[in-house]
């Protein structure tokens, strides 16, 4: 550790796992209703549980972004954070409104739109939040060194800070509401969010690989443009069915088939470095997670993101096992993986343990993986039967979910996979394990 704020970065990481395994327990949870419908609707409804899981995701996720800046930021401007105070003062402000919104949701107090159900003082407590972080880092930044990865990673955090102004908006035309909503759910994760995701890699693969930074960057800003190309207008994918001009179907369709090529750009990216890399990283476990993400992030985003976003397929797919398979491997492969991959390469830098270990956190990559593509797979051939019963034939919802049972259940034992992943994960990463140091007097554990 070159700077003595990055230990900042320590507790946004540590309380980002805790989310994450609330997230994923959550998840599995919901996928048990799906099996047996009844399960806990008395005490906790299956929408309860659905704001738990889904805002637990966004909030770790987000969690991570702030920690992955608190922690390469310095070494990339080469000076210390500005307030170590005003970091820590902005992760108390968060938890309090993380844990204000849970207990809301568990009494019936929320406010109803998707991943904007937090009550309006939570919504308030996490715009300060932001302003504090941006602040904080932008202060730190400009008093150091400039780089394409920070100028990278500023902008996508001060865009997805802004984009949140638009949670405060909730007019009662609901076509004007579903546009002001995908404001923040589209440009977040299809946008900002891809900023933020490709910083970290390059910082990622710059001390990984070895690769100059020249090249580097030069990865990092075609990337970017396509990103912004693509995921500004490809917003219109979600405009189709909601009472939105007719031409926002040619444009939604157009350029969300352009949304693949950022993701292709970023797979391509880390392969090509690794290639070109002459630095043997002994940290072989957060070059595993770098090349993972990039990978998984473009088929869940880009392939699957594909396959349902022309509007001629789309009228039939939307809303239906088709989206929930390509939403649970784009957010794995893109955002989830990718913080898990600067957890893996800062984590034993901040605890003084490195290198340490690392099979236990290679194990809990492919357990995690490997259940989310099997759950994918299954809701995908899920979607396409629903689709084609529901949407084609006509037949009743609730019919059509009855037929899909045996998928719920195989998606279910996917979860458990997962859920075993995450929490292997968490372990892995925490928990000191025994090394053997070599000195000249033989082994010591």
């Amino acid at each position: 550790m070159k700077y003595k704020t990055q230990k900042v970065a320590y507790a946004y990481f540590v309380v980002a796992m805790g989310l994450f395994a609330i997230q994923v327990l959550g998840g599995l949870l919901a996928g048990w209703i799906y099996v047996s419908p009844n399960f806990l609707s008395e005490l906790l409804p299956f929408n309860i549980i659905r704001m738990i899981h889904t805002n637990a995701l966004i909030v770790w996720l987000l969690l991570g972004f702030f920690g992955a800046a608190y922690y390469l930021i310095p070494e990339e401007s080469e000076r210390e954070i500005y307030s170590v105070k005003l970091a820590y003062l902005q992760l108390i402000i968060l938890v309090v409104g993380t844990l204000g919104a849970v207990g809301s949701y568990l009494v019936g107090i929320h406010g109803g739109r998707e991943f904007l159900e937090q009550p309006l003082w939570v919504k308030f407590g996490i715009l300060v939040a932001a302003l504090i972080f941006l602040f904080n880092i932008s202060m730190t930044v400009l008093q150091g060194r400039k780089t394409a990865i920070t100028n990278v990673l500023l902008t996508g955090l001060w865009l997805l800070s802004l984009l949140w102004l638009f949670a405060f908006i909730n007019p009662d035309n609901l076509s004007l509401d579903k546009m002001y909503w995908w404001f923040i759910v589209h440009l977040w994760v299809e946008g900002t969010w891809e900023l933020v995701m490709a910083s970290i890699l390059a910082f990622l693969l710059l001390k990984l690989t070895g690769v100059d930074r020249e090249v580097i960057e030069k990865w990092l800003y075609v990337i970017v443009a396509t990103a912004l190309f693509s995921g500004i207008l490809g917003t219109g994918h979600h405009f189709f069915w909601i009472g939105t001009p007719g031409y926002w179907q040619w444009l939604g369709s157009i350029f969300s088939a352009f949304e693949v090529i950022p993701f292709f750009a970023m797979m391509s990216f880390a392969f090509v470095m690794v290639w070109k890399g002459r630095r043997n990283h002994p940290n072989k476990a957060a070059l595993l997670w770098a090349l993972g993400s990039a990978t998984v992030a473009f088929f869940g985003a880009g392939v699957w993101g594909f396959l349902h976003t022309l509007h001629g397929v789309n009228f039939y797919s939307h809303g239906t096992q088709i989206t929930a398979a390509h939403g649970h491997l784009s957010f794995y492969g893109a955002y989830v993986a990718m913080n898990l991959a600067i957890f893996t390469y800062a984590m034993p830098i901040l605890m003084g343990r490195d290198p340490y270990n690392q099979v236990l956190n290679m194990v809990s990559f492919w357990l995690m993986t490997g259940g989310m593509a099997f759950m994918t797979f299954v809701l995908t051939f899920a979607g396409t039967i629903q689709t084609h019963m529901q949407r084609v034939l006509g037949e009743n919802f609730m019919d059509v979910q009855d037929g899909l049972s045996l998928f719920y259940i195989m998606r279910f034992g996917a979860g458990i996979a997962v859920v075993a992943g995450a929490l292997l994960f968490i372990y892995a990463t925490l928990v000191p394990r025994r090394e053997i140091i070599k000195s000249g007097k033989g082994a010591k554990e």
